[in-house]
């Protein structure tokens, strides 16, 4: 990524990548990257905890060869210092991510920390707890909250159906599933969106209502129906629990997704697998 990239307010708050972190970037500055006390004032008002129940607060990256407890799981989840580098695009959206969905952060942040620790999960063996720390990174980095009232979408997301999905049930996919970016390197991403830009998907049901409600109100519930599903240790134990999203398919997530043709780039809406 292109580190170079200047700070734009108004261009994330125009886009709709970034609309779950609108309501927080809305209160940073327009005038220069946010700091560490800027952020950490945001945190003032929220009052943030991990689950080891310190509360979270942002610091300065550790340098050099660091003790277990000083590296960043252990770290926020022993002292709830989240790591983070100045003037860094994917450290800043990983702290906006926090503001946004902490209870979901805090929780994948727990999962990495007995990953890492727990003797327990030694019976399971090296691979396992390597199988479930790479599926929670790639939520974290990567992941898109889909919520669907309609089971019937979400059959045709998880088999690929791209063109029938985003296109002959456009009106549908707009009243009742909604893709809510979740990873922070995919938030990074999106500062520059190109054709390919692709998330994965973890598909969450919901009432129809729900897309009646405030903003607010949507994103605390997605943050905890997220933290509760992570709660369970049965959950995304293998990145093929989560699904391809092909994210400037949505519709009105790019200018150019108002046609047809636009579906017909089987090189960006691939088929993809099928189970046997």
């Amino acid at each position: 990524m292109n580190l170079s990239i200047e700070w734009n307010r108004d261009f994330l708050l125009h886009s709709p990548l970034f609309a779950p972190l609108h309501p927080v970037i809305a209160r940073l500055s327009t005038h220069h990257f946010p700091t560490l006390d800027e952020l950490n004032a945001l945190l003032s008002a929220q009052h943030i905890a991990v689950q080891s129940g310190r509360e979270l607060r942002f610091v300065a990256q550790g340098v050099g060869k660091l003790a277990f407890e000083a590296q960043y799981e252990p770290r926020c989840y022993l002292t709830g210092e989240v790591q983070t580098r100045r003037d860094n695009w994917h450290d800043l959206l990983n702290a906006l991510v926090w503001l946004t969905y902490p209870k979901a952060k805090a929780a994948i942040n727990t999962r990495h920390y007995h990953a890492l620790t727990n003797r327990a999960a030694a019976a399971e063996g090296s691979s396992e707890r390597g199988a479930v720390r790479d599926t929670n990174t790639l939520l974290d980095e990567s992941g898109v909250i889909v919520a669907y009232a309609d089971n019937e979408l979400a059959g045709l997301l998880r088999s690929f159906q791209w063109h029938e999905l985003f296109w002959q049930q456009r009106e549908r996919v707009k009243n009742s599933m909604g893709f809510y970016l979740f990873g922070h390197g995919l938030y990074e991403k999106g500062l520059q969106p190109y054709i390919g830009m692709t998330g994965q998907g973890l598909l969450l049901p919901v009432e129809q209502d729900f897309f009646s409600w405030s903003v607010p109100r949507q994103h605390a519930h997605l943050d905890t129906l997220l933290a509760d599903y992570l709660a369970d240790a049965q959950h995304c134990r293998s990145t093929r629990e989560l699904s391809p999203v092909p994210l400037l398919g949505v519709p009105g997530w790019s200018a150019d997704n108002d046609c047809v043709r636009y579906y017909e780039n089987t090189d960006y809406f691939r088929p993809g697998r099928r189970e046997c």
